[in-house]
């Protein structure tokens, strides 16, 4: 096949060759997942500098939240490009497989697979995982130069680009190399009550996400977290109500737009309320219809009437509404055809959640899903197990008669329409150039330190220990609660915190740590003043619990039984202080990325006032909505 060359080669190849160097002695891994609190302005980005992703995209002029007319230009084209595709072509442009973000040198084996789904295969899209945002562009131009018809290319930008353009750190040093701008978890804007902080949100995430060639960004999250117990979910949710997550979310749906960006809601028709990571296994919800109603269904109806470009579904089974023997929601009828496309009027893409998740896979093996989810009425078949196989299976199901063509074609044309209204039909490569100015810049990461700085909660302070005085010399024992793989945990905040304290001891505690060495915890705790408990704990996919360690929060507990004051700081899972209903003083800082670190520090000095509320209540101590207020010291 021939490559359709864009004007950076020579640029990309150079880029190429840069990147190389750079990611020499790098490693990546996947995370579990403060400014004053003046009002602040929409940020005009998007119009401040030229189009760097083809020519001006249709939907970045367009009125925030509008519903797009394709052009005529644009609909010829579809109907062209329709007309052209056998049906082997169809059906694999309904194909989006994973590919890593992370650099790979074009010929390597790693890169070949990518290039053979894209040039034999003819898949319509690919979602793009943790890697630096030189390497998103570089891989995603090259990859576009391969593809006969433009890549759709999504992300899990869900709470900003960082979120995946990320995760980079060379070791033994931990030094950072670089990623997208990263904010808090979307529970942290939840805590900040702020639309105007979702809707810059979404407009710094799109903004970096056409600049390094991201089209589509999975998400935002539309699910009510109503379950305390949801190990998947949690702070990956506004709140636990649903106007406020509609409100939001809506917000940061417009920002996205008001860039080029096409935005995903999920994960309908609700997954807030589970106590199963549907990684592993399939949860069932036993609501009624009438629930599903005031609670679930409405961030996905108002979503859908501000014109939001895709929905992503939920492996999930609706047992309260469907029976016992309830499909996952994914596979349903009723939810994805009867209920969105002809209750809500949604004329967008579905998209299926990843096709290899246990909520799924386990029940029904590799191939029957992928017929199922078509006839449901899904169009794109998110990172099937294998792309061959699922193209094979599919096509096999139109040969048999189970599927129809017309159908088929269906999703394809609703494919080509959402590529068109990205402008992929005037461009599809990105320049390399320009990266470095655009993304994770200065004023895009002081937004970022803004939504920290707000979300900071405090729920409860009986002894009034915030903010905490450093004109003495108290002796502060600062204990960090973190998984075994969680290698930032407390990096940022304890540095900060020893510049106030001089005399400040830190210690890591995690799931390994023994009796013993919990015991000599305790003993060395009675010679402090304060002792500091962070506990970094959030969403991870493939975990199937995020409780508290019992043996640490009992050490915690006895502690502050004993009149010793113990701050608790939730630099995750807001849950957790119910596992520790002994201490006095509860501190959410929502997420433990640097700049919720930073902030968590700065409002625990009384540097940064602190006003957030919290957007979930935590039985049964705290409700939702309750939040103190302190000042800047």
């Amino acid at each position: 096949m021939t490559k359709v060359r864009g004007a950076n080669d020579l640029e990309r190849e150079m880029k190429v060759s840069l990147m190389n160097g750079r990611r020499a002695s790098a490693i990546t891994f996947v995370a579990a997942l403060a400014c004053a609190c003046s009002p602040v302005n929409r940020l005009t980005v998007a119009a401040a500098r030229p189009p760097v992703y083809g020519n001006n995209s249709p939907l970045g002029s367009a009125r925030p939240g509008a519903k797009m007319a394709l052009s005529p230009r644009g609909s010829d084209w579809v109907d062209r490009t329709l007309a052209s595709l056998t049906l082997r072509q169809k059906v694999g442009q309904l194909i989006m497989p994973w590919v890593g973000g992370e650099y790979a040198a074009v010929g390597s084996p790693e890169f070949e697979q990518v290039r053979k789904w894209v040039t034999d295969d003819e898949v319509g899209g690919v979602v793009i995982s943790i890697g630096e945002p030189l390497s998103y562009a570089v891989k995603l131009n090259e990859l576009q130069s391969h593809a006969r018809i433009p890549l759709l290319v999504a992300s899990d930008f869900e709470n900003g680009p960082g979120f995946r353009m990320s995760g980079i750190y060379a070791l033994p040093s931990l030094l950072p190399q670089g990623g997208g701008t990263a904010f808090p978890p979307v529970m942290a804007v939840g805590a900040a009550r702020s639309p105007e902080l979702a809707f810059q949100m979404g407009q710094i995430t799109g903004t970096e996400a056409r600049a390094v060639g991201v089209h589509l960004v999975f998400g935002p999250v539309l699910d009510v977290n109503a379950n305390p117990l949801n190990p998947v979910i949690n702070t990956r949710s506004f709140g636990e109500s649903a106007s406020l997550v509609s409100e939001l979310a809506d917000e940061f749906i417009k920002g996205a737009r008001s860039t080029g960006v096409m935005t995903t809601a999920k994960h309908y028709p609700g997954h807030g309320d589970t106590d199963v990571n549907s990684h592993l296994a399939l949860p069932t919800i036993r609501a009624s219809r009438a629930h599903l109603d005031s609670v679930d269904l409405p961030p996905f109806r108002s979503a859908v009437t501000n014109g939001i470009d895709a929905i992503m579904t939920a492996h999930i089974a609706e047992v309260g509404t469907e029976g016992s023997d309830a499909a996952p929601a994914t596979l349903s009828p009723l939810f994805m055809n009867d209920i969105l496309r002809g209750e809500m009027g949604f004329r967008g893409l579905l998209i299926t959640d990843a096709m290899t998740m246990g909520g799924i896979a386990k029940r029904y093996g590799a191939t029957e899903p992928l017929i199922r989810a078509i006839e449901a009425g899904n169009d794109i078949l998110l990172m099937p197990r294998s792309v061959p196989l699922a193209i094979e299976t599919v096509l096999e199901a139109v040969k048999s008669g189970r599927l129809s063509e017309s159908r088929i074609d269906a999703s394809v044309r609703r494919l080509l329409t959402v590529k068109a209204r990205a402008g992929l039909i005037d461009g599809r490569m990105v320049s390399v150039a320009a990266v470095d100015s655009i993304v994770n810049v200065p004023a895009h990461q002081k937004v970022a330190d803004e939504v920290a700085a707000r979300s900071i909660t405090l729920g409860l302070d009986r002894q009034s220990l915030i903010p905490v005085s450093s004109g003495g010399k108290q002796r502060i024992l600062s204990l960090t609660f973190a998984l075994p793989t969680d290698l930032t945990a407390g990096t940022t905040f304890d540095p900060i915190l020893e510049n106030a304290f001089p005399g400040l001891r830190s210690m890591r505690v995690d799931s390994r740590t023994s009796s013993t060495e919990l015991d000599k915890l305790r003993v060395a705790a009675d010679s402090f003043d304060l002792v500091l408990v962070s506990v970094y704990v959030s969403p991870v996919e493939y975990v199937g619990s995020i409780a508290a360690d019992t043996s640490f929060a009992a050490v915690i507990n006895g502690l502050a039984a004993q009149a010793k004051p113990v701050i608790f700081i939730a630099f995750g899972s807001p849950y957790l202080v119910s596992a520790f209903p002994s201490v006095s003083t509860y501190l959410f800082a929502w997420g433990g990325a640097p700049v919720s670190q930073r902030a968590g520090a700065a409002a625990l000095l009384g540097r940064t006032a602190i006003a957030g509320k919290l957007p979930v209540s935590i039985p049964p101590l705290l409700k939702f909505g309750d939040g103190l207020v302190r000042a800047v010291r």
